[in-house]
Parts: structure tokens; sequence; C-alpha cells
């Protein structure tokens, strides 16, 4: 069985911690430390390693905190170099090679956003399950097989953005760098049908804009096409995966 506890989705911070009972995992750590430290009721100790796609403050904020207390971080070398990290405790890794953190096997992989080396995840365990996760991202470009759980970003839906344009909400500016940097409801769709979904059993919908976005319409879009169990990332709450 595998825990997921969100805390923290959106553009004011993201932070996952994901176990399957053995070696507990951050996904980004985007958030003050002493929210980190609550949020997975201070068992800092435990933690296994913390995985970072991309040096943006919302995804990175608490890393130098995160290495002294002595948990390995995982980046790009774009990303280190980006926030100045360094150090014993800080793990380059690349694109399409894969690497170990206790019993799981992680692979990195690129993504299209506005940082120097940005990267999504997927994680396997020795049991088999597999857990994407890819944010940030305004399409992806590799094909998954035999995925269990998927964590990914739906920014906001493109008719929700054009109104929010048309109505002086959006600067054009700020427009086009979410469509050249985040993922859109119609791309997640696009993605999720070139996928093989078979084995899938939840979808969990990441980052969500604040205005160009309508959690019941993506949940109810993504449920209708694929027929999978869909939910919002809420900050503070747990989704327990159940691969039996």
């Amino acid at each position: 069985m595998i825990d997921i506890t969100i805390l923290a989705s959106g553009s004011n911070g993201n932070c996952y911690y994901i176990t399957d009972g053995s070696f507990p995992l951050l996904i980004e750590c985007g958030i003050a430390y002493k929210e980190i430290q609550k949020g997975i009721n201070f068992k800092i100790s435990s933690i296994a390693g913390c995985l970072i796609t991309h040096e943006h403050s919302d995804h990175s904020k608490s890393v130098n905190d995160i290495i002294r207390a002595g948990i390995d971080c995982y980046m790009t070398q774009g990303t280190k170099e980006s926030l100045g990290t360094s150090g014993h405790r800080v793990h380059v890794i690349t694109s399409k090679q894969q690497f170990n953190i206790g019993k799981w096997i992680i692979l990195p992989f690129d993504t299209q956003h506005d940082a120097i080396e940005p990267v999504g995840f997927l994680l396997a365990n020795k049991a088999g399950d597999k857990i994407l996760y890819a944010t940030d991202t305004c399409y992806i470009k590799y094909r998954f097989s035999h995925l269990n759980y998927i964590m990914i970003e739906c920014n906001y839906s493109l008719d929700i953005l054009k109104n929010n344009m048309r109505c002086g909400l959006v600067p054009l500016d700020l427009e086009s760098r979410i469509l050249r940097s985040h993922l859109s409801l119609e791309n997640l769709k696009t993605f999720l049908k070139a996928n093989d979904l078979s084995e899938c059993r939840k979808i969990i919908l990441l980052h969500l804009s604040d205005i160009n976005s309508s959690k019941d319409k993506m949940v109810k879009e993504i449920q209708q096409l694929t027929g999978i169990g869909t939910i919002v990332a809420e900050p503070n709450s747990k989704v327990t995966a159940d691969f039996y």
C-alpha cells in the first residue's frame, strides 16, 4: 500500500509526502520548513530523500533547511546551479537515467517549463507499483505503461483562461507564460488518451490556478474521459492508494 500526503499544491507552494511503508519520500519542498515538519508529524529523520523538479521557489523554498536536516536532495545540474546548493547531500540527476532511493526506482524525464532543467518523475517500488509525477510543463512528450497512480498538473482550462484575458484579469504576457509553461486541461486529456491507463487506480490533479481553473469541471471531464477516480490535490489531505 502506498500513502500520499498532500502538504501543499499550487502557486503558493508544492510539497508531497509519499511512502510505501518503508522508504518515505518528499516530492518538492516549496513551503516553509516548519510547515513540512508539522505536515509529517515531525518525522523528518525518517525521510529517505527529497525530489525537486526545478528551482522555482514554490517547489524548492525549503531546500537548504531540508539539506541541513540531513536529508539527501535530488535535482538536475541546472536546478542545482540555479539554487546555488552544494554539499554531499545534493545529488545531481539526469533526465532518462534512473536512480535508486532505498527500494524506490526513480526515472526522471525532461519537462517543458520556464526553468533551467526541469524534470518530472516516474517512481516504482520493488512490488512493481508505479507513480507518475509531472507538474509545471506545457506538455509531456513521453508515454508510460502500467501506471497505478498519476499525480499530474491541471493548471488551467483554455476557455477560462481566454475569458479571463478578455475580461482583463490576465495580462497578455502572463497568458503567454501560462501557455508555454503549464499543463492545461485540454493537453492533459490528450496526454491521458495517449497512455495506457488500464492499471491506473487514481488520478490526482495538481497545481490548479486560482482563477483559471474549475475543480468541478476538471474532475468531471477527466473522470468521464478515463473512467478513473479523480481528485484535486487539497492541502493537508491524505490519499491511500491500495493496489491489492
